[in-house]
């Protein structure tokens, strides 16, 4: 019975409410904002104070409340219908371009990302949907500092986010302005389906008022400036591609790290197709190169490789702040204070900064509930995690005290190359390669190429500097390997001591060998940097090319078994000390002759490592005197340093052995190859050069020496190794440095004291102060730590079980 009464009720109040058409609803709002342009005079009120917003709203809200009550799905509903046959997305798109009232083109582009984002029923396929979209894209990012960049980046958000989802809809999208401004012959309405558009016209309400289709509204936007008419052609590209480039030069960080984000996520678009379609069919390569050149060109012609260095971590998420990357980046080029460690983890926790999007109510408005949306986040201080035995120095963070001129172009460019190479490391692949040769054509062959061949030192000097800055930067394998080409060009052959090719790879190692010492330390650091970046054809073609076959070994000679057995009188670091006793000076104590070699491979660790120890006599030590300054310091960091290294070429199948040698083979002319002789030339005149040079030297060296490759290993920290006649070897050039020391210090008088003296203004605990045979005794103190650094690198690699070399298994998780 109480149920029956209930049902009844219920039928009452049902009958009681008045029934809403949608559609009458949606038109009457419509209409409510074309009467505005009929009737109105006032041409300076702001839109936001008229119901033009209002209205739209409850235009959204009635769409979006259509497709929910829909019983098929993917059906448009008579609303929707309505929407897409009177072509009103492109009368707002009118009304927009034409800014009238002010600020209508704020409130256009809000419309258009809501009813994109929240219609389901696919859209940007109808003809009249994509083609207002296109022109609204032609507006973005074209004034720097607009009022509604805000807006036009949201709407870029929805599209790339469509995009993404469904690829098919880049061809519709990316039609530049030659295509929209083309003036069609049929301009039907898009197709829709035959359920849909016979709903329509069975509920289109009969109405006295002229129906605001395009032809009612084309009586009253006459009334509109000139401006809002569409060009009869046009020559220049402008989509949303050239629009998401425009705002992120925004001076506004959050719209400007948005746009970069939209980009991304339209390059990183998984079709194979689509894929294709947007580099050729698109200027997104093009104008993204374009942007990072012309940054390049607008920083001041000569830069401080120092300053540069206080930049080199920047990161494009934070627009000019600094940041350090998510990925490895290396180590700092700042000379380190005695130790072999050159390099820091650091980490950066990203976080996604959507946009707001807010929608301003008239006075008069009806209240409705606001959806809430998601705001910008602060980005968190980036995290610095350092091991704490690196004693080296970190490039100082960039701060308003350490201002430069040129700051602000060179923070851009580095920021924008750290966009180009993440954009290369997400994109589809063949987006990522045309993007790669891209910058390499445009950047370094056109722009950076023509300035590190130029006469001009300071051309030079910069131009290296700001490479070495990018090649740390650089992660995306593409644009590494594009980098690599550039440099060391495609040829890994080995060099002949005749050969001098007028490359850029030549003219390079001839800068680190330049009259200008700071152009030798700039191009030391380059290669430096180059030889910690995951690519097998670099160590290649500077080192192993030269070492195949072991041509240095002398043929037709047992395998050295003993210290005592390899080394001859004029290669003995004793035998130049003869006559040396009279002056005081006595030689180091030979190490003991050398037992049997133990199964485990001690025993000959322990030659290896005695014989670099034992190289500098007692004399030219000074570490000794001091705490903490002894060879086992080296040996944590190089072990760190050595397992990195190994993990980074385990992929590239290195042999774990030495090729035997064939008795038979007769022996061929061996030359070690263009940039080890200019080592090794450098490495002989430790004794005379600047400190920090030596520091730049040394520090290339150990690099190479950390290699786990058994030629590279033999011919770098074997001291047993047979030379053949006319070869040297690391080992044996440190052997001539040491017999070069041994008669200078007889010229020095009190040379123990100076060494130790100099050693401590080295490390900060004296006051500097100029003294005679300056250069000599700082080049006493890094050779000192160059050995037994040497000796730590050798200590880490040697095999614990067996006398060949054998590559360490990568550490977990690491890159």
């Amino acid at each position: 019975m109480l149920s029956r009464l209930g049902a009844l009720l219920q039928e009452v109040v049902g009958a009681r409410e008045p029934s809403i058409n949608l559609l009458e609803a949606f038109v009457e709002h419509w209409k409510g904002i074309t009467h505005y342009y009929i009737e109105s005079t006032d041409e300076n009120t702001p839109a936001k104070k008229t119901d033009i917003p209002w209205r739209l709203k409850q235009m959204l809200d009635i769409l979006v409340y259509e497709e929910r009550q829909q019983v098929s799905a993917g059906e448009a509903g008579p609303c929707l219908e309505y929407l897409l046959q009177h072509r009103i997305l492109e009368t707002l798109c009118t009304l927009g371009r034409a800014e009238y009232p002010p600020g209508m083109r704020q409130q256009v582009l809000q419309f258009f990302s809501r009813v994109l984002a929240q219609v389901q029923h696919p859209l940007l396929h109808y003809l009249s949907v994509h083609r207002p979209v296109q022109k609204l894209l032609q507006l973005g990012g074209t004034v720097p500092g607009s009022l509604t960049e805000k807006e036009e980046v949201q709407f870029t958000t929805v599209l790339c986010s469509k995009i993404q989802q469904d690829p098919d809809l880049l061809t519709y999208i990316l039609e530049g302005k030659r295509i929209v401004s083309r003036k069609k012959a049929s301009r039907e309405p898009s197709t829709l389906p035959r359920a849909a558009a016979s709903v329509g016209d069975k509920d289109r309400p009969h109405s006295k008022t002229p129906d605001p289709g395009p032809c009612g509204a084309r009586a009253w936007t006459t009334q509109l400036p000139a401006e809002t008419e569409e060009p009869d052609g046009g020559t220049g590209e402008s989509n949303l591609v050239t629009c998401l480039i425009g705002l992120c030069r925004s001076k506004k960080s959050r719209v400007a790290l948005k746009a970069r984000e939209n980009l991304l996520l339209l390059v990183s678009v998984a079709s194979q197709a689509a894929a294709t379609y947007l580099v050729q069919s698109s200027p997104c390569c093009l104008v993204i190169v374009e942007h990072l050149c012309q940054l390049y060109q607008s920083m001041p012609t000569f830069l401080d490789p120092a300053d540069i260095a206080t930049l080199e971590g920047i990161s494009w998420r934070r627009n000019g702040d600094l940041c350090w990357p998510p990925c490895s980046r290396g180590y700092s080029p700042s000379p380190r204070a005695f130790s072999p460690s050159r390099e820091a983890s650091l980490l950066l926790l990203p976080t996604e900064l959507p946009v707001e999007l807010d929608i301003p109510h008239p006075a008069t408005a009806v209240p409705g509930q606001r959806e809430k949306r998601p705001s910008f986040q602060n980005i968190p201080e980036a995290g610095l995690i350092a091991p704490p035995a690196l004693s080296f120095r970190l490039p100082s963070a960039p701060s308003d005290e350490a201002s430069f001129p040129g700051k602000e172009a060179l923070a851009a460019f580095l920021g924008w190359f750290d966009y180009c190479d993440h954009l290369v490391t997400e994109a589809h692949p063949v987006v990522a390669d045309a993007l790669a040769k891209a910058v390499a054509e445009k950047l370094f062959v056109e722009i950076l190429q023509p300035q590190l061949l130029h006469v001009s030192e300071q051309s030079i000097l910069t131009s290296t500097a700001l490479l070495t800055a990018m090649l740390r930067q650089l992660c995306s394998p593409a644009l590494l390997r594009e980098a690599v080409t550039f440099l060391l060009g495609p040829d890994q052959q080995a060099a002949a001591l005749e050969d001098s090719p007028y490359t850029l790879c030549s003219h390079l190692i001839g800068h680190c060998d330049h009259l200008s010492d700071e152009i030798s330390i700039a191009t030391l650091r380059l290669f430096e940097e180059l030889l910690q970046k995951p690519h097998e054809q670099i160590i290649r073609s500077l080192i192993l090319c030269n070492l195949e076959g072991r041509p240095y070994v002398a043929r037709g000679s047992p395998e050295p078994e003993s210290y005592e057995d390899t080394l001859d009188l004029e290669e003995d670091p004793y035998y130049f000390t003869d006559g040396l006793v009279d002056s005081g000076f006595q030689p180091p104590a030979k190490p003991p002759p050398a037992p049997a070699t133990n199964s485990d491979g001690k025993t000959a660790v322990t030659e290896i490592v005695n014989s670099f120890l034992c190289l500098v006599p007692e004399e030219a030590k000074t570490s000794a005197f001091l705490e903490e300054t002894g060879y086992d310091t080296y040996v944590h960091d190089a072990y760190g340093l050595f397992q990195e290294c190994s993990s980074r070429v385990a992929p590239w199948g290195w042999p774990q052995s030495l090729t035997p040698l064939d008795p038979h083979e007769p022996e061929r002319p061996f030359f070690e190859g263009h940039f080890l002789r200019m080592l090794f030339d450098r490495m002989s005149r430790i004794l005379e050069q600047p400190y920090s040079l030596n520091l730049q030297v040394t520090s290339v060296l150990s690099r190479l020496a950390l290699f786990p490759h058994p030629h590279i290993h033999e011919y770098l920290l074997d001291p047993y190794i047979n030379l053949a006649p006319g070869c040297r070897s690391l080992f044996s050039v440190l052997v001539r440095v040491i017999g070069d020391l041994m008669q200078r210090i007889q010229r020095v008088p009190q040379f123990p004291g100076k060494l130790l003296l100099v050693r401590k203004q080295l490390m900060g605990q004296v006051p500097g102060e100029q003294l005679d045979h300056q250069t000599l005794l700082q080049g006493v103190v890094v050779l000192e730590e160059f050995c037994k650094e040497l000796a730590a690198i050798a200590f880490v690699k040697f095999p614990p079980h067996g006398p060949h070399l054998r590559l360490s298994p990568a550490p977990e998780g690491h890159v």
